[in-house]
């Protein structure tokens, strides 16, 4: 039995409207695949900067904390070094005069 023509192209019509159909609905799924890609990358990226950001501050709280002992260190020497120069300057007036000349001729320098 052949079916009418007007039905034959009727039907034609649908099947290509369920395969436009079919190719929408595989794009869609494929598109809200993606965006949980993107949103799982986006998520881990979030933690990524967390992470960098609880380091970076760290690493910041170290450097002052090494910038301090440092300037402490270095008073510290100054102090040490000029009493060690006190000491050696009473016990030896050479010492002394060769102090007074190095200060003599860094006056002279600047």
């Amino acid at each position: 039995m052949t079916l009418p023509r007007r039905l034959e192209d009727a039907l034609a019509r649908l099947a290509a409207a369920v395969d436009h159909l079919e190719a929408a609905a595989e794009r869609q799924a494929d598109a809200i695949a993606a965006r949980g890609d993107l949103e799982e990358e986006f998520l881990v990226l979030q933690d990524d900067r967390s992470r960098l950001a609880v380091e970076l501050d760290g690493a910041l709280a170290r450097s002052r904390t090494l910038l301090a002992a440092t300037t402490d260190v270095s008073a510290r020497l100054d102090r040490a070094g000029a009493t060690v120069e006190t000491v050696l300057a009473h016990f030896d007036p050479a010492f002394s005069e060769a102090l007074h000349d190095r200060g003599a001729a860094t006056d002279s320098s600047e």
